[in-house]
């Protein structure tokens, strides 16, 4: 027992025998309204154009024992007392229990205002940090967190009362033209994020990429997708000037385009905090925002779509489904007060006339602000089992070298890293990258990123631990062929003809 707060909880009974697995399937709609904020910078932005839906999207499996549910966001993240309120009202309407509910936020940078600074995070703090925060920061809006809210509890109470009998099935496939790391290696030594096509300073990519795509199929008795479960790694950056699912529309329409539009797609975003769809070494000019988004999320759904079509001889009925769970405390880090006095010059100062430095100084202040209410952060980790997969939550922009390592040690044929999930910690890059030759934004002090630099390690062994404490369902093969009997085909065991 470490000296944080420690909590486990199991979600499985070996003694009883399983019934055959059941699962449903539902979404909801939570496209904002025009001319609200749309999260993802440092600053206000807001929104005057609708390009597509965002969505809930959930599934329910149950095995005859547990219950277990996953919950796809199209959104920048989502905060961890929304999470927990939708857990006890899920609980309260169809009784699947909050340990046994994951909440994954897709990081759409076009969705709506649910993230970064909450309704009265900042009521206790001076007024020069008031203004900061809501008239000059990103903001939540309360109707739209309430509206997510509902929708989330809306939607799984549909999965939950849509299960039905059917088959799984699990597969992986490999999509590697679409993400990179987004932090390159300079000549400096340091490493730099986005630096820029055709900077004479690129020197290689300071860190890996996951082109695995995770699926999970349902099947009803008939043999038709119900729907389906996507992991993969890369930002939700793919954007234009519009409020949409961003490239998971993409994903979402070409797996619907083979198997119909009332086919559902729940997507997990996977470990990508250093990953995006630019390609900082590629001289190659970008494509416009629409045709890229059409690229990774076409591109995406397409390997999905293969790995689905070959999961006709691998359907199975008996799925274990299990839930484990890890709550505890991290400290923030807390800035110099050097930093502190220096924000306190800055930040009054006009945005324009300050210069670049305005941002971190303005983020400096709001950081001072939070550690005097809060300097410590709870955080959850989760791992959720359907058969052979498990899915291992982290509430965080958490570095793609992380989901590479919980793949290579949790013992289970097939994992789905799942990051910001279950609240947002924000950026939890890797302690290399805090090192001598690390760097990039992701490693600055901010309201928004500021847990103790070995965040990321506690995360990764926790789930590591929960994973372990699960035990895996083989992954389901293709059957073997009959022993071979007679002489072959009798057309094809024939000698060539000349004449």
């Amino acid at each position: 027992m470490n000296k944080f707060f420690f909590a486990v909880l199991i979600c499985a009974c070996p003694l009883l025998a399983r019934a055959g697995v059941k699962a449903g399937f539902a979404e909801r709609d939570i496209t904002p309204d025009l001319g609200m904020e749309v999260p993802g910078g440092y600053g206000k932005a807001f929104s005057k154009k609708i390009h597509d839906p965002c969505k809930v999207r959930a599934c329910v499996f149950d095995d005859g024992q547990h219950r277990v549910a996953l919950v796809g966001l199209d959104a920048l993240g989502e905060s961890r007392a929304l999470v927990l309120e939708a857990r006890a009202r899920i609980a309260e309407r169809c009784g699947i229990q909050p340990d046994s509910v994951m909440v994954n936020a897709s990081h759409s940078h076009s969705s709506g205002p649910i993230m970064m600074v909450q309704p009265g995070e900042f009521d206790h703090a001076s007024d020069l940090v008031k203004d900061l925060a809501y008239n000059k920061s990103s903001c939540a809006d309360p109707g739209y967190l309430a509206k997510v809210r509902d929708a989330i509890v809306d939607a799984v109470v549909a999965a939950n009362e849509a299960r039905a009998e059917g088959t799984a099935s699990f597969g992986v496939g490999h999509e590697d033209t679409v993400a990179f790391n987004r932090r390159i290696r300079m000549k400096n030594g340091l490493s730099y994020s986005h630096p820029g096509k055709g900077n004479p300073d690129n020197l290689e990519f300071a860190g890996p990429v996951d082109p695995e795509v995770g699926v999970i199929g349902y099947w009803n008795p008939e043999g038709k997708l119900v729907g389906c479960v996507v992991n993969f790694a890369c930002h939700g950056t793919a954007s234009g000037p519009w409020v949409g699912a961003n490239w998971i529309y993409y994903l979402e329409r070409a797996i619907q385009g083979f198997y119909g539009p009332e086919t559902k797609v729940v997507f997990l975003q996977g470990a990508c905090g250093d990953v995006t769809q630019v390609n900082n070494l590629d001289p190659h000019a970008n494509p416009d925002s629409d045709a890229w988004s059409q690229f990774v999320g076409g591109r995406v759904g397409a390997e999905a779509v293969k790995v689905l079509t070959g999961m006709s001889q691998t359907r199975v009925a008996d799925v274990p489904v299990a839930a484990v769970q890890k709550i505890w405390q991290i400290p923030r880090r807390v800035p110099a007060p050097e930093k502190v006095k220096a924000a306190l010059e800055l930040a009054p100062k006009d945005p324009k006339e300050a210069g670049a430095d305005w941002v971190w100084a303005k983020e400096t202040l709001m950081l001072d602000a939070l550690i005097a209410q809060h300097p410590k952060v709870e955080v959850e980790v989760q791992a959720i089992q359907i058969g052979p997969v498990v899915c291992i939550s982290d509430p965080a922009e958490y570095f793609c070298q992380y989901g590479l390592e919980l793949k290579k040690g949790s013992g289970f044929p097939i994992t789905f890293p799942a990051e910001l999930a279950n609240g947002c910690v924000g950026y939890v890059p890797t302690l290399e990258a805090f090192g001598p030759n690390g760097g990039g934004y992701e490693t600055r002090l901010s309201a928004y990123s500021n847990l103790d630099i070995t965040a990321g390690d506690q995360f990764r062994d926790a789930g590591l631990e929960l994973a372990h404490q699960l035990k895996p369902a083989l992954l389901p093969e293709r059957p073997m062929a009959p022993p071979f009997k007679g002489s072959g085909w009798l057309y094809g065991n024939q000698p060539p003809q000349l004449k």
